[in-house]
């Protein structure tokens, strides 16, 4: 197989799979999919005719940046509001060494959507979504009560939704501010 990517095979296979060295069409893939993963019975497909590479390429080279933890996960995002559940976010102080603790804890919740450590303070914080308030409390009362923090619940107000797209093409390496 020509691995040259000069179009003899209709098909370029990167040099390497390690995380970090990823090829244009890698970088093309991730920009279509981060604006609009295609809702189609092939939904591959269409991302293969879009980067001019086979169905069987697309589909092995977006199992290969999930498994390299390029991709974390492909999914929808659905309003919790419209489907009158509850959605928060949570903050809590932790001390540094008890940080895995506390992950290991909120993650076993499958209400937490994601949670993430900060600098500043607090300095941890997750989201939490569940059909209703009162479960919400509960979970928020339970971690604190385990870990014996106190738990800030910080439900939104308002909501303000963008729409959030990445452009990964190679125009410009150059971290913003070191030029």
């Amino acid at each position: 197989m020509d691995n040259t990517g000069n179009g003899k095979t209709g098909k370029h296979v990167p040099d390497t799979h390690a995380a970090g060295s990823m090829d244009h069409i890698d970088r093309e893939i991730l920009t279509l999919i981060s604006e609009s993963f295609p809702l189609t019975e092939r939904p591959f497909r269409s991302i293969a005719e879009r980067t001019g590479i086979t169905e069987d390429e697309a589909l092995e080279r977006v199992r290969r940046l999930k498994k390299t933890g390029t991709i974390r996960r492909i999914g929808a995002v659905i309003s919790p509001r419209s489907m009158g559940w509850h959605s928060t976010l949570c903050a809590a102080e932790v001390p540094l060494e008890r940080i895995d603790e506390f992950s290991s804890l909120v993650n076993a919740y499958g209400q937490v959507t994601h949670n993430y450590v900060r600098s500043g303070h607090p300095n941890c914080w997750f989201t939490l979504i569940t059909p209703d308030k009162a479960q919400a409390d509960e979970i928020i009362r339970e971690i604190g009560q385990r870990l014996g923090i106190d738990i800030l619940d910080l439900p939104a107000r308002r909501v303000f939704k963008i729409n959030v797209s990445f452009d990964f093409s190679e125009k410009d390496e150059t971290p913003p501010g070191s030029g």
